[in-house]
């Protein structure tokens, strides 16, 4: 079967095999629920506390903060709404450059009486501190602003944000779904500083998909968006996917074990990658920040970005055009567009993200292929004119 080279990891990630292995008993075997009072059903519940614990250790958190979900996009919900519901409407600050499930919710809080704001960035994509700062002025009472960026990798420094969002009384929440594996993530180096609640996803790290997180400060209350049973310490109701736990608790401690090396192959490999986009005259967004060593977002004057990606893609190598969970939208990235980026340059956009398994060789092959490509799309380009 035909295998395009996989650089789409910002998008999900391939299953670890010791993921895999460690999930596998509770797909048959070990199939017990986990309120269940026998045998199979304390099984369970072991594995999900020995899970929990790992998570929480990946992030520098306690155990009890961490609360499972099915995804970063209900963690990410299930702060924002439910911080929401136990608060009269107020003002309600969000990134502009932040994933859909944080802004689509704040947007609809805005229709029951709460005021939005989306805080701008600068020209490389970090949060506009000016602005911020008189943003305080208004006490907000939930303010939402990613760690790292999902389409230009772009690292943001949320601590000081955040103790000007404490002092101000508002609850301070990070979407950390991109930076958990790449970049150190300390829940309680954060929460000291104001932040009081991290969401996390199994599947950006080598674990499976329909296992999250939402670390959440126990000094908080929200509302469950599920009632039921009262699993999950009563915030997030409904049977534990077991075994998408298990392996998102084994993704966890292999991430941990594996950053410090991995980050720093996978930061040579993206400037290799940098260095030759550059010389073949792309432009590389978000260059002058901190970014993700994994995540290269770049551009070609005059040249659509899912058109390239579509001939990458028959040509052997598996790249993005923006977020894949807002690919379906015809309309340019708003993480650039907030960026101050022209909409035909941010058309053009194209995500390249590392992964573990990427090699230099494959780097090279891809920046061939594209030089290919693009020259042939530019023609193209210049005849129909």
């Amino acid at each position: 079967m035909f295998a395009p080279v996989y650089l789409d990891h910002n998008a999900t990630t391939p299953a670890d095999p010791a993921v895999v292995e460690a999930m596998l008993p509770y797909l048959s075997a070990l199939c017990g629920n986990a309120s269940s009072r026998h045998e199979y059903g304390r099984a369970a519940r072991r594995a999900i506390d020995e899970a929990r614990s790992k998570v929480a250790a990946a992030v520098g958190a306690h155990a009890s903060e961490v609360v499972f979900t099915s995804g970063g996009s209900e963690a990410n919900n299930l702060l924002i709404k439910g911080a929401a519901a136990c608060l009269k409407p107020g003002v309600l600050v969000v990134g502009a450059i932040e994933h859909p499930c944080v802004i689509r919710p704040a947007e609809q809080l805005r229709k029951r009486g709460w005021t939005l704001h989306k805080l701008a960035v600068d020209g490389v994509g970090r949060f506009a501190a000016a602005e911020f700062a008189a943003l305080m002025a208004e006490r907000p009472k939930i303010v939402s602003l990613m760690l790292a960026n999902n389409e230009t990798g772009v690292v943001q420094d949320i601590a000081p944000l955040a103790r000007q969002a404490r002092a101000a009384g508002a609850w301070f929440h990070s979407d950390a779904v991109q930076a958990l594996g790449k970049i150190p993530v300390d829940f309680r180096r954060l929460n000291a500083a104001g932040v009081n609640a991290l969401s996390v996803s199994a599947h950006k790290i080598g674990g499976p998909k329909g296992a999250a997180a939402l670390v959440l400060d126990k000094r908080l209350d929200i509302e469950p968006l599920i009632a039921g049973g009262g699993h999950e310490r009563g915030l997030r109701s409904g049977t534990e996917n077991v075994a998408a736990i298990v392996g998102f608790g084994v993704a966890c401690e292999l991430a941990s074990e594996r950053l410090a090396a991995q980050a720093a192959r996978l930061l040579a490999l993206r400037e290799r990658l940098e260095s030759g986009l550059l010389g073949l005259g792309a432009t590389v967004f978000g260059q002058a920040a901190e970014r993700l060593p994994n995540t290269v977002c770049f551009a070609f004057p005059d040249l659509d970005g899912e058109t390239l990606v579509g001939q990458l893609d028959r040509a052997g190598y598996a790249v993005a055009s923006g977020a894949a969970c807002s690919s379906s939208s015809p309309e340019p990235s708003h993480v650039l567009r907030a960026m101050g980026v022209g909409p035909e340059l941010a058309r053009g956009a194209v995500r390249v993200s590392l992964g573990g398994d990427n090699s230099g060789a494959e780097v090279d092959g891809f920046l061939a292929t594209l030089q290919v490509t693009v020259i042939r799309l530019q023609q193209l380009t210049a005849m129909a004119v």
